[in-house]
């Protein structure tokens, strides 16, 4: 028995698309892959590539409110706040009050800049294995294509 009407039509759209043409898959099966290169060589400090990521964040603009980290990050405010909790955990971060009473700073340590500084060097080794297997100009070519994608939300 054949269908017709708006459910055929469904189901002919839903054969016709090319699943692996999917952005958002591709996406994130290329920043999983990254992650685990650059989580083997920041283990070695400690640190995931996530808790890096957010001490060179403060490292570079100093003490921000958690919207803003956030902000930065491109990440949801309650993620933000669930990946400094280890941090200040540990003492690599500070969270201090903001000029109201709903706003929180958060603030590299004396340690967590100490950390950032030992962590650079794997850092360092995790960026240098990328290029290696991908190419240095494909890869600065790859920063200023998804640079382009972080900023269409």
């Amino acid at each position: 028995m054949t269908t017709t009407g708006p459910e055929a039509e469904t189901a002919g759209a839903a054969e016709a698309l090319d699943f692996t043409a999917c952005n958002c898959l591709a996406v994130r099966q290329a920043a999983r892959q990254i992650t685990q290169l650059y989580e083997r060589h920041m283990a070695a400090a400690g640190l995931t590539a996530s808790q890096y990521s957010i001490l060179a964040k403060l490292s570079r603009l100093g003490p921000l409110s958690i919207n803003a980290l956030a902000a930065q990050m491109v990440m949801d405010r309650t993620t933000t706040g669930r990946a400094i909790r280890p941090l200040e955990r540990d003492k690599l971060v500070a969270i201090d009050a903001g000029s109201d009473a709903r706003t929180r700073l958060v603030r590299l340590t004396a340690a967590g800049a100490k950390r950032f500084k030992a962590a650079a060097a794997h850092w360092q080794d995790a960026q240098r294995e990328f290029e290696r297997a991908y190419g240095a100009e494909e890869a600065a070519a790859l920063r200023r294509v998804l640079a382009r994608v972080s900023a269409i939300g």
